[in-house]
């Protein structure tokens, strides 16, 4: 039994992306096992008790680990530790995947009433939004967001696509045809089985939704792993889903570290399908564990360096705007962040010096003072991270135009709102994602000149254009090899619209329509109407 503690504090300090290490596929047969019960610990956020469970989520209860360990959750605003939690292994993995794949065979959720899983994720929002004010407390709390964007964007968005997919579960639908003579053909599209999913730490609670609410709507079942970084928020979502009344064994949630238990997953022979966000090193390591183990359907979203493109007829002032959104959303901390800004020759200092009047006015702090814009980094790694980055752009010659130190006189891991000049294509603050408050602004001098330096990434899963012309617009977002682009506009994402990459940023899609096909197989039935055998 883990003891309940109480904790005052405040935020939490993270770990990097999740990384998968090649290691064994997990081959020993277990007996499934009735582990000890965990219980949770109180956390005090933003003058709130919260209570947060503390265990493995499998077969509907919250459970200790085999072995026993635990790993801390930490505060990225003071470094200081939140709580412990159960740190799963390879071996509560392969318990996880046999409730998931007991669960799946009998039919109870994959051959179930579409309109009774609708019903549950229904229920699922509508326990999220009588909880609205605790999660968003707890995701700050776990992130370091800032009170203001999760509040607006991560819950809200969290229980839409709930919503959206509850919607979808009985709209799963398959095609007929009279084409062949003496023939019916039908198709059905079926729930792929058991699903493992991978997600990261700068959107914990999102993500989390965004993988299991299409998942579970096509009738699937899941083995869902959080980031080390930012576990608690996927903790309270499985009390929520008890809350829901979701059937035992649907959805487990195995916490810990990539090298064990994502790599677990990743190689794991009894898993149909594996859907993972986070950085592109880490999704190579997953196709080559799908390659090495049973072939498992993967979908892949991984990292991003977008271009932000402003032409010389653009709205000054809403380019300036959403630019500066295009990075201080989350920070920087986004796989589509805008951080190569474009601007024609014409207006490029005019734009300069408005953009950085704007980002003068991003206010600092922790992620509960009133007017924040920017809170501390996920953690201390990707905080040094960050500042090596700034450093590389000081010695390969980029001027710091804005910023570019960190605020050492804050507790945490804050950096300066940063903003490189005279920048060449080959800087590697020009070329790699940094995830961080760091933009590059370039000018340009003509269309074909900025849609060939655009292009020239080895990414492609978002991009920008500000312009009044709207054949250049379609012309420009034509040519753009990104899986997003927006017009006059930046870092809109919705639960509606396909969200997915071009070359290394990804593969597959999620959100929208497109989100089922990942999460279903096509089955095609033939039916003799009165063909007669070949001779």
């Amino acid at each position: 039994m883990v003891a309940a503690r109480r904790i005052t504090t405040l935020l939490t300090r993270k770990t990097s992306r999740n990384s998968i290490l090649p290691v064994r596929t997990l081959l020993c047969p277990i007996q499934l096992r009735r582990p000890a019960s965990a219980s949770a610990s109180q956390l005090t956020v933003n003058n709130n008790s919260i209570s947060v469970p503390t265990g493995l989520f499998i077969d509907g209860e919250f459970v200790t680990s085999k072995a026993g360990n635990l790993f801390t959750s930490e505060n990225p605003s003071t470094g200081q530790e939140l709580l412990k939690i159960q740190e799963g292994r390879e071996e509560d993995v392969d318990e996880a995947v046999k409730v998931a794949r007991r669960t799946f065979d009998d039919g109870s959720w994959s051959g179930s009433n579409p309109l009774q899983r609708a019903k549950l994720l229904n229920n699922l929002a509508d326990v999220f939004e009588k909880n609205a004010e605790e999660i968003v407390a707890l995701e700050c709390a776990d992130t370091g967001k800032t009170l203001n964007q999760c509040s607006k964007l991560d819950v809200p968005g969290s229980i839409g696509t709930l919503r959206y997919y509850a919607g979808w579960a009985d709209k799963v639908l398959g095609t007929t045809s009279f084409n062949i003579p003496g023939v019916f053909a039908y198709t059905r599209r079926e729930p792929i089985g058991v699903c493992g999913q991978i997600i990261p730490w700068n959107f914990p609670l999102m993500m989390f939704i965004w993988k299991i609410a299409p998942a579970l709507a096509c009738g699937n079942t899941i083995v869902i792993k959080s980031a080390e970084a930012t576990p608690l928020s996927a903790l309270k979502a499985c009390e929520y889903i008890q809350q829901a009344g979701f059937p035992k064994g649907v959805v487990n949630l195995v916490s810990g570290y990539g090298k064990t238990v994502g790599n677990a997953i990743a190689h794991h022979m009894d898993i149909d399908k594996l859907a993972f966000t986070g950085s592109t090193a880490t999704g190579r390591s997953i196709l080559k564990a799908s390659a090495s183990s049973n072939l498992k359907k993967v979908t892949l979203e991984l990292g991003g360096k977008s271009p932000n493109i402003v032409f010389p007829d653009a709205d000054m002032e809403k380019a300036v705007d959403w630019s500066a959104w295009g990075i201080n959303m989350n920070f920087g901390q986004t796989c589509h962040a805008g951080t190569r800004i474009y601007v024609h020759e014409s207006v490029y200092e005019k734009f300069l010096n408005a953009y950085t009047e704007r980002m003068k006015q991003v206010k600092v702090g922790s992620s509960f003072e009133d007017g924040v814009d920017q809170g501390p980094m996920n953690s201390k790694m990707q905080y040094d991270k960050i500042l090596g980055y700034i450093e590389s752009g000081i010695n390969e010659g980029a001027t710091v135009h804005l910023g570019g130190k960190p605020i050492e006189s804050k507790k945490g891991y804050h950096i300066e709102p940063t903003i490189f000049t005279n920048v060449k294509p080959e800087m590697k603050i020009m070329r790699d994602e940094i995830f961080g408050p760091v933009v590059c602004i370039v000018p340009f001098s003509s269309e074909e000149e900025v849609l060939r330096v655009a292009n020239d990434t080895r990414y492609g899963l978002a991009a920008a254009i500000h312009t009044k012309d709207y054949e250049r617009a379609i012309r420009m977002t034509n040519g753009l090899k990104a899986g997003t682009t927006w017009v006059n506009m930046y870092n809109l994402i919705h639960y509606s619209i396909p969200f997915g990459g071009y070359k290394e940023s990804g593969i597959g899609m999620e959100c929208g329509e497109a989100a089922l096909d990942m999460y279903t197989a096509t089955k095609a039935v033939y039916y003799n109407t009165g063909m007669p055998c070949p001779s």
